[in-house]
């Protein structure tokens, strides 16, 4: 077996010991996770579900959001930051999902593509939390804790979902990209990993390296 696809392996049974497959974002319709994802950039997700909660209480509806006066949504979702720019995603996004798809979040990455405020990150959590289907999630803690590992040489999200979607079986891709956003909270943050709690150590082209480092000091 090849090295990288090894630690690919690797991680993935580790991590679905120790972490669940879950979102952090709560969403009970496709089209909330949709808007929910859209605010919780440059936002923690816990924040999201407060400001989430309040905002699909006094919309209820895909429609209501429609036909919702941009000024209203910006009130609530304000905590969130980026709140004009956010709340005229929403807007137009609900717009677009009723006139275009039928009320319904397209299943199609091309599809999710053409709805405002969505990239990549978001059309493949849609893709894997909503239809079940492979998908890579690179948000700031894959792509870190990926490039950590030695799965990729690369920050590019696209480069790295494209690294991972070869070497992550598909049946494990989405569940996976949960799992790691668990780990780089509760083990390999960004600011002071810890490493020396880290399950994943022995695999870890970064962790080796700083052994090696430490062994060649004088």
């Amino acid at each position: 077996m090849d090295k990288i696809d090894n630690i690919a392996k690797t991680a993935v049974e580790v991590l679905k010991e120790k972490y669940p497959a879950s979102c952090s974002l709560d969403a009970g319709k496709d089209y909330e996770l949709l808007i929910s994802v859209r605010l919780s950039a440059q936002c923690t997700d816990a924040r999201v579900n407060i400001v989430t909660k309040e905002l699909f209480s006094v919309f209820p509806t895909l429609k209501s959001i429609a036909d919702a006066e941009i000024e209203d949504i910006e009130k609530i979702i304000h905590p969130c930051g980026l709140f004009h720019t956010k709340a005229r995603d929403i807007k137009a996004c609900a717009e677009m999902l009723i006139e275009k798809f039928g009320g319904k979040v397209p299943t199609e990455m091309d599809d999710l593509l053409t709805l405002p405020g969505v990239g990549r990150k978001t059309a493949n959590l849609i893709r894997g939390d909503i239809y079940g289907l492979p998908a890579i999630v690179t948000d700031t803690h894959c792509i870190r804790i990926a490039n950590k590992l030695g799965l990729c040489d690369t920050k590019d999200p696209y480069k790295v979902e494209m690294a991972l979607s070869k070497i992550i079986e598909p049946g494990e891709q989405s569940d996976f990209c949960h799992r790691i956003v668990h780990f780089g909270r509760d083990i390999c943050t960004a600011r002071s990993p810890k490493c020396g709690e880290c399950p994943l150590s022995c695999v870890c082209r970064h962790a080796k390296e700083n052994e090696t480092a430490a062994k060649e000091k004088p």
